[in-house]
């Protein structure tokens, strides 16, 4: 009886959740089979894109970019900091970190799958001057976090792209 009575609820839950069109994430359906990206080779942000895509996805990134049949062009990517509260005493209290990348799909042919498109984000910093050491390294810890985010919704943004440009 206890027994019933704990798997019921059980049961239900399971039942609710999968009656609700709840699904994993899972990978990425990019329309692209290859894709190259281009970038300088020391960039961290192009490093976890073609990690991403290569992890994520059934998209093969290839370094050549005659045979991709899609190249993603990473256009730019900005750290930015401004000063969003000031103290009675005019000391920062607050900072705002802004991290931006801009970025293009073209073809084979230089065509344009999609235009010039730029994603931003933005975190709020608490900042105190006697935690300067502390504080340097939660900001290093959110642009590194904002530049996965942007990583995120990239892919998402080129998942969304239509289906009939993988056929250009």
């Amino acid at each position: 009886m206890t027994r019933t009575l704990i798997l019921l609820p059980l049961a239900a839950l399971t039942l609710l959740i999968s009656a609700c069109g709840f699904q994993l994430r899972g990978s990425a359906n990019l329309p692209y089979e290859t894709l190259h990206v281009a970038a300088a080779p020391t960039s961290a942000v192009a490093n976890e894109i073609r990690r991403s895509i290569a992890s994520g996805s059934n998209t093969r990134v290839i370094a050549d970019p005659k045979q991709a049949q899609a190249t993603l062009h990473l256009l730019g990517e900005a750290r930015e900091k401004a000063i969003l509260s000031l103290s009675g005493g005019g000391r920062v209290r607050e900072f705002q970190l802004r991290y931006r990348m801009t970025y293009r799909v073209t073809d084979k042919d230089n065509k344009e799958l999609r235009p010039t498109t730029q994603i931003l984000l933005h975190r709020d910093l608490s900042y105190n001057d006697a935690d300067t050491l502390s504080k340097e390294s939660e900001e290093a810890l959110l642009f590194r976090d904002m530049q996965s985010d942007a990583v995120s919704q990239l892919l998402r943004q080129l998942q969304a792209a239509p289906q009939t440009a993988a056929a250009r």
